[in-house]
């Protein structure tokens, strides 16, 4: 079993951590109704890329 020689420093530590935070999501503008949402994602009107694809529960309804 691999076992280390020395052991590691705080600051060698944070530099191996410095790439480990939690990003912010990418986020795009629905050019149809200009809302914004997650890319790749439905828009919560129920469009993706200025095309209507989901019917949501207000429309149905109504």
């Amino acid at each position: 079993m691999a076992v280390p020689q020395r052991r590691k420093t705080p600051s060698t530590r944070g530099m191996r951590r410095a790439h480990d935070r939690v990003k912010k999501p990418a986020v795009s503008v629905e050019p149809t109704t200009g809302e914004t949402h997650q890319r790749h994602h439905v828009s919560p009107d129920g469009y993706y890329r200025g095309k209507k694809v989901i019917e949501t529960a207000e429309e149905a309804a109504g």
